[in-house]
């Protein structure tokens, strides 16, 4: 049989300390209008009770639970579970607690429910930590709800009137297409991602920008699509070094994937890099162990959830101080090259 917990009520506390419970609740509050005598007994006797007030009542009494939900995806992806570790961090510093929602897939786009659930809870505010892939922002354009809760939106197309906190994906990628070509690389493929997530066709149309200021021809035989899964990197090489047979290095959308195109180089007897450069996305742990090491581009997503979380916690003050508000606002990212073995033709 389960033993019932009995807790220490405020009544019990005022009682032992001969003072009101809103002398109490004063010192608990941190009031100024409670003398340092009174303050230090009442804290003497809750210590000694154990007492703990609730964090409930108090959010009811304030209007204002420190409470933020948050809305992600695909949690076994390295990117989303980084950002969601940024954001647990954040939050834990500036004294928030989450309530967390997963949606089954990426492209979910039935989720006006979810918001209300979160909403009923009370959040403050709600980071919507989901990439955009397909039509799955249809939502806001058709949004019916009243409130007043402010949402940052993370991984997604900056849109007007909402506040949007995204890495610049495609700044990345170019900044990784130059090195390909300051080391000499002139027939740069592309792997890309699935083509109906944002993030995908960003990284795609930075390849295609620079190899055209470059002055390079690029056709449909030069890219193919993967699904950002190892095999589908593989499959996706075999078919770009069966068609496009200038090739001489890879740009590919992310790093599981370049660790496909690897094996493929290697069976097929292709030196990496000087028959074949590649560059990566992402920067997993894992890549710096790759053989070769992976150049790849860094973008920080535990930092994009600290800035969510940093944004978010802004727009609340600004609400509850009667400041001014703050319109809501797109923040970018930039991401950094680490270059590593698998595209240095030349020494640094």
């Amino acid at each position: 049989m389960r033993r019932k917990i009995i807790r220490p009520t405020i009544k019990e506390v005022a009682s032992m300390a001969g003072v009101s419970t809103q002398t109490v609740s004063r010192v608990i509050n941190e009031r100024p209008d409670v003398s340092v005598q009174t303050r230090r007994h009442v804290q003497d006797v809750i210590e000694k009770l154990g007492y703990r007030p609730s964090a409930l009542a108090r959010s009811l009494i304030r209007r204002r639970s420190h409470t933020l939900g948050v809305v992600t995806a695909g949690l076994n992806y390295i990117g989303p579970s980084r950002t969601l570790n940024g954001i647990t961090a954040a939050a834990e510093e500036a004294g928030y607690a989450l309530l967390l929602k997963e949606l089954p897939r990426f492209d979910a786009n039935n989720n006006e429910p979810i918001l209300h659930a979160l909403i009923s809870r009370h959040v403050d505010g709600i980071i919507w930590a989901v990439q955009e892939v397909g039509e799955n922002r249809s939502w806001i354009k058709n949004l019916s709800l009243n409130f007043d809760v402010p949402i940052v939106h993370l991984t997604m197309e900056p849109r007007e009137n909402l506040s949007v906190v995204s890495i610049n994906n495609y700044s990345g990628v170019r900044m990784a297409m130059s090195h390909l070509l300051e080391q000499g690389y002139r027939h740069v493929g592309h792997i890309s991602g699935p083509l109906d997530w944002w993030e995908a066709r960003q990284r795609m149309r930075a390849w295609k920008d620079a190899m055209s200021e470059a002055g390079m021809e690029f056709y449909d035989r030069c890219w193919a699509e993967g699904n950002w899964s190892s095999a589908s990197g593989t499959r996706a090489a075999e078919k770009l070094l069966d068609q496009y047979h200038d090739m001489d290095s890879i740009l590919v959308a992310n790093d599981q994937m370049a660790l496909g195109a690897m094996q493929v180089a290697h069976r097929k007897g292709l030196r990496i890099p000087q028959d074949l450069g590649m560059v990566g996305f992402d920067n997993i742990p894992e890549s710096a162990y790759f053989w070769p090491s992976l150049t790849t581009v860094h973008p920080d997503q535990y930092n994009l959830g600290k800035v969510a979380v940093e944004k978010i916690i802004k727009i609340i003050d600004a609400g509850w101080d009667d400041s001014a508000p703050i319109s809501p606002a797109s923040v970018t990212l930039e991401p950094t090259l680490v270059i590593r073995d698998s595209s240095r033709r030349t020494e640094p």
